[in-house]
């Protein structure tokens, strides 16, 4: 008889269950390969929107840079007053010097209810209001931020706003790399890389600094540091900074070549230098806020009309001292050179503290890191005489003080000492002083660590009662 052969029910299910494991990892595989694609065909999309965004912030940092040449020149009838000596107004040539008088209040009268209408936040210097849309917001900027900022700090500073054109640019090109994430339906994680893109290119724009930009929007923006983020930023900076190029050409900002440490000893007085920047630092900071409450104490009328009234007292300082009269850059290098003594210094130095926070305290517009560098370059411009005077022979160039003293002076108000070293040296091309800068530099973020909790950008979210050292939502 014919042998049947059958297979035993184990042998069946042993069968059944090596198909079904077959199955399954042809369908994990499948899965896997399709979430590489996905994750791949994301990394370019972040690398296009890099690009875009990068051209974007490179474009409006040219546009508002043209802006606030033009609104200079229309409220000043120069192309940059704080070095016209107190000129007249060529247009108004019968008011002499007095035309600074009413400046700042005509456009406070203009860009104070545009900011009360449209954007409040776009009100005082821009970062804080960046780094709470990345540490609370979910890297969520209005777009009509940008177009508000932009206007308004450009008339502030057009008008003799005592303020930088960085802050503003910074949360220009983080709304432009906000609005496109949530075009593109990001998450939340790549909406603010993406928001950062935009503050890279800002920066990196208007210094001519491609480097520092990523640094900026790494250690004051994001606040972390990974490889991928880095060269997502790199890629906007780079693109921002090639566009900016294009229209204003490769100069470097503050050229001052050929410094260096000459003896050992100079390292001394630079950390001498870097020891009273960081208290400078703190200074600046406490009395830019103070000015603001008590700003806030004295006026008792509507807010959109607060810069134009508060104007007029700006415009009484601007007239005695017409080198506060906007950024105030060709002062600072003049500084920087040289070429003023030690008593104009000091009262140039004392004078932008109390601009600046005049300023920012009557509801004006703009950035806090400019201020930060002219009072750097005025102390350090006076530690140079000084030295001089008593350590002759041994002391370092005066500009090289001044060049040291605008990043130490910053570090001891930011706290950013990695974005004040990077950023101070492709301002200037003066990579001789790096041992001295990165010396100064580190001693007085130590001086503002233990003088002060919060920076001039954090205290501003403080005072609300907003920790960004904390989590969302805690309290206690």
């Amino acid at each position: 008889m014919p042998t049947s052969v059958r297979i035993s029910a184990p042998d069946e299910i042993s069968a059944s269950d090596e198909i079904s494991a077959q199955n399954e990892t042809t369908a994990a595989q499948n899965e896997t390969t399709a979430a590489q694609d996905e994750t791949t065909a994301a990394q370019f999309q972040t690398l296009a929107l890099a690009v875009v965004i990068g051209v974007g912030a490179g474009a409006g940092a040219v546009l508002f840079r043209w802006m606030v040449m033009g609104a200079t020149r229309l409220f000043s009838g120069h192309a940059d007053y704080a070095a016209a000596g107190g000129s007249a107004h060529p247009l108004l040539p019968h008011l002499g010097p007095y035309f600074v008088l009413l400046a700042p209040a005509v456009a406070g009268l203009v860009y104070g209810p545009l900011v009360h209408r449209y954007a409040r936040e776009a009100r005082g210097h821009g970062v804080p209001e960046v780094m709470l849309a990345v540490a609370r917001g979910g890297g969520r900027i209005k777009g009509r931020v940008a177009v508000v900022k932009s206007l308004a700090s450009a008339l502030c500073i057009g008008g003799g706003g005592s303020v930088g054109r960085e802050g503003p640019i910074v949360q220009i090109g983080s709304a432009l790399g906000s609005t496109l994430g949530r075009l593109v339906r990001a998450d939340e994680q790549r909406t603010t890389l993406l928001l950062a893109c935009g503050a890279a290119g800002g920066i990196a724009a208007t210094f001519n600094a491609p480097l520092a930009g990523v640094v900026f929007a790494m250690e004051l923006i994001l606040r972390r540091w990974t490889a991928r983020t880095f060269g997502i930023l790199a890629i906007a900076s780079v693109t921002a900074c090639v566009l900016a190029r294009a229209v204003f050409g490769n100069e470097v900002f503050l050229p001052l070549p050929g410094l260096s440490v000459q003896h050992s000893d100079q390292y001394v007085l630079f950390a001498v230098l870097g020891l009273v920047a960081g208290a400078v630092g703190i200074v600046f900071t406490r009395f830019l806020y103070a000015v603001e409450d008590l700003c806030d104490r004295i006026w008792r009328g509507p807010e959109w009309l607060r810069p134009a009234v508060g104007g007029l007292a700006l415009g009484v300082l601007l007239l005695v001292l017409p080198q506060m009269y906007g950024v105030g850059y060709p002062v600072l290098e003049d500084a920087a050179h040289g070429k003023y003594a030690l008593g104009l210094l000091l009262l140039l130095l004392v004078g932008k503290m109390v601009a600046t926070s005049l300023t920012m305290g009557i509801g004006g517009s703009g950035g806090v890191f400019a201020p930060s560098l002219f009072i750097g370059a005025m102390l350090g411009a006076v530690f140079g005489i000084v030295a001089a005077s008593l350590f002759p022979g041994h002391a370092a160039a005066p500009a090289a003080y001044a060049m040291v003293g605008m990043a130490a002076v910053f570090t001891g108000s930011a706290r950013a000492p990695i974005v004040a070293v990077v950023i101070m040296l492709e301002l200037t091309g003066a990579f001789g002083l790096l041992l001295p800068l990165l010396l100064a530099v580190a001693l007085s973020a130590g001086v503002s660590r233990a003088l002060s909790r919060e920076t001039v950008y954090t205290l501003k979210l403080a005072r609300r009662g907003i920790d960004l050292s904390r989590p969302a939502g805690a309290t206690g």
